[in-house]
């Protein structure tokens, strides 16, 4: 890895109440100031112009301390880090960490606390903490709220989900910033647990776009040992204010000097696909902390689960879905199990076939006849199979056939039973070699009273991924908070879903058609999205006729989002035998890499659409990930990414000429042509439509 770290200065300067920092390019420029109350602002330009107003910042303590006003600068130090770190698996192999940062020492004139603020100023955006330092003793401490604010200059369009402290689950809404208000838009959405205190919250991060074109992301990175941020809003003034998940007894944060908050994060740019492009936040992160990383591998896989969402099969031995009538007296089996030993094999042989790394199993283990809406805490033990699924043969099954077997951890909410019993847990999976575990968090939290986003919760992912990293085990979260770059301190946590998956199409009023559009400049800023992409059979229907529910997307748009949305753990959703009617455009699945040499975004524009291509880190071939919203679009596209001097096969899998995502969905034609890097393709993407392109390196 080669890597540069220069302090190009560092000074202590006379005590001055304004200090300014630019980012390496100078196009982006803060500003920071004391008031005459003594109260810390923070301004933002670029390209010379106001984008963020001044203000506000501090921390409030359930003391009565009010860190946020009475503050002299004692003084400010200046330096400069740039550095090339080497990812474990990413988008790039290579990543840059490049900023300017600014530390102002701050000090209470009368009570003599101390506290710092850190700026760090990257190319496209400012990131800035909170910091409290040791002090001859520790000093323990109780945040009762944050009065970080994000004043904007106007009433920008905005990309916006309800500040709900337990699910992400829901589609974007895009308004203008005034018209935020969670009462007018429709909650029945197929979220089971809403928990929603104010019409004007919305979560971060949050995307939004000027009337003069400029991009703007407010968000947050390094979250840990403090509780998620949410934003309540003014949509008179157009200020944003933070606002921190509370525990079950309305306490935001439990800290002791020394310590830090998350950094608060702001990206503007003219150019979409600096925001969507960004490493700002993984960079905001600490440096892996796991020496040994040659068992941390990317994963494609597939499972045992769609069809338990599309109803042909059950999670609970006894087919009935949550038969709590059933509980006292013996379980009898009804034929609809999906975890039994003969289908997994029928998955690992599919598997096998076609060369995936492993096979996923929900509802392999006792416990679903009762676990869900009760807040029962003693749900699952993780450990004990049904009577159906035999684990050892799955095991000695798998491995004959060079398989992996990805285990299923759902707690229904229940942390702390999970935490009881998560070693003997781990200790299983060992045994019988499964590599990486899905976890689940659906339902209210228990210790009761708790939050998916507060303090609690944060620590509770971090410390599963950490333990799992302490048995060689990769993590992929589901019904967690979402990601804030904490894969680069610990790369097994190897994706998350923490955002509105496909499964929603199968069973609610689904994802809307620009959903995929949104994600990459919201949830996939803070790391990987196990999203489960791959559906063929788009409507419902062909499983009953009753039903109206599909999937919101062409069948071609599944195989761009295999590159459009990032992830080194991919699953091919749907079921093996709807795949076997479709082998040809099977094919790009199989063939997608999920581990990137480098990554171009060469369009942008969120809720509207996406064309990303990657490099295999491993051969000299590309691939090429296309999506667009409701509205059909066509482009060309200059290949000049290619390597030059090497001639391509592309193979072309697109929307075909009458495809549509709601009414002609799984129309698409797939085409090849040879290619250098000075040639270009046209691209046609129907409504809800994609295109998904191969190019293989011909020696």
């Amino acid at each position: 890895m080669n890597k540069l770290f220069v302090i190009l200065f560092c000074f202590v300067f006379t005590c001055v109440n304004a200090q300014q920092l630019q980012s390496p390019s100078k196009d982006i420029v803060v500003d920071f100031s004391l008031d005459d109350q003594g109260e810390p602002t923070y301004q933002i330009m670029y390209k010379g112009k106001e984008v963020l107003k001044p203000s506000k910042m501090g921390v409030l303590l359930k003391d009565g301390n009010t860190l946020n006003k009475n503050f002299r600068i004692l003084d400010v130090e200046t330096s400069t880090f740039d550095e090339n770190w080497t990812p474990v698996l990413g988008e790039e192999a290579v990543i840059r960490n490049h900023y300017n940062q600014m530390t102002v020492h701050l000090e209470q004139k009368e009570s003599d606390q101390k506290m710092d603020i850190v700026f760090k100023v990257y190319d496209e955006g400012v990131a800035f903490r909170y910091e409290f330092p040791f002090e001859n003793k520790a000093h323990y401490f109780i945040i009762s709220d944050e009065t970080t604010e994000f004043n904007l200059t106007g009433n920008h369009k905005t990309f916006w989900l309800p500040g709900d402290y337990d699910s992400q689950e829901y589609n974007y809404n895009e308004t203008k910033f005034s018209d935020i208000d969670i009462s007018k838009i429709d909650r029945n959405n197929g979220i089971a647990l809403q928990s929603v205190e104010s019409n004007y919250r919305v979560q971060t991060p949050l995307m939004l776009k000027s009337d003069d074109n400029l991009y703007l992301n407010i968000f947050e990175a390094a979250v840990n040992n403090y509780p998620v941020m949410h934003l309540d809003v003014d949509t008179e003034n157009y200020t944003l204010t933070s606002n921190l998940v509370p525990n079950a007894i309305g306490d935001k944060a439990y800290l002791r000097t020394p310590s830090t908050t998350p950094w608060r994060t702001f990206m503007v740019s003219d150019d979409a696909r600096d925001i969507v492009g960004s490493k700002m936040i993984l960079n905001l992160n600490e440096p892996n902390k796991i020496e040994d990383t040659s068992w941390i591998k990317p994963m494609k896989y597939i499972g045992i689960w769609w069809e338990m969402h599309v109803g042909i099969a059950t999670w609970d031995y006894a087919g009935s879905q949550n038969a709590q009538n059933s509980l006292t007296k013996e379980l009898l089996p009804s034929g609809k199990h999906g975890a039994t030993t003969e289908n997994t094999k029928r998955y690992i042989d599919f598997a096998a076939k076609h060369g995936f790394d492993g096979v996923l199993v929900e509802g392999w283990n006792v416990g679903w006849e009762d676990w869900f809406g009760n807040w029962k805490e003693d749900v699952f033990d993780f450990l004990t199979p049904y009577p159906d699924f035999d684990i050892e043969e799955v095991h000695r099954y798998a491995k004959s056939k060079g398989v992996k077997m990805i285990m299923h951890h759902e707690t229904s909410g229940s942390v702390g039973n999970y935490e009881r019993h998560l070693d003997r847990a781990m200790d299983l999976m060992k045994k019988y070699d499964y590599p990486a575990v899905k976890t689940g968090y659906v339902g209210r939290i228990i210790p009761r009273g708790e939050y998916h986003d507060g303090q609690a919760m944060v620590n509770h992912f971090n410390f599963v991924a950490e333990r799992m990293a302490d048995n060689q085990l990769m993590v992929n979260s589901h019904e967690s908070t979402r990601p804030t770059g904490y894969h680069r301190t610990y790369p097994n946590y190897i994706a998350a879903e923490a955002a509105r998956g496909n499964e929603f199409n199968a069973w609610s009023n689904g994802n809307l058609p620009s959903h995929e559009t949104v994600l990459p400049f919201t949830r996939l800023l803070g790391g990987p999205m196990d999203y489960t992409p791959g559906i063929f059979e788009i409507k419902m229907s062909a499983y009953d006729p009753t039903k109206t529910e599909q999937v919101h997307t062409t069948l071609a748009k599944q195989l761009a989002l295999y590159v459009t949305l990032y992830s080194p753990l991919q699953m091919a959703a749907d079921l093996p035998e709807n795949y076997e009617k479709h082998l040809d455009a099977f094919q790009f699945i199989k063939d997608v890499p999920l581990d990137w040499k480098t990554s171009k975004y060469l369009e942008a524009e969120p809720g509207d659409y996406l064309t990303v291509v990657r490099k295999d880190k491993n051969s000299e071939n590309w691939f090429l990930g296309a999506i667009t919203d409701e509205y059909p679009r066509k482009t060309e596209i200059p290949l000049d990414f290619l390597s030059p001097n090497q001639t391509y096969k592309a193979t072309i899998y697109q929307d075909g000429k009458d495809a549509h995502w709601e009414k002609n969905p799984k129309s698409y034609t797939i085409k090849t042509e040879t290619v250098t890097n000075k040639s270009k393709l046209k691209l046609t993407l129907a409504a809800g439509g994609g295109t998904a392109i191969s190019f293989m390196a011909i020696n």
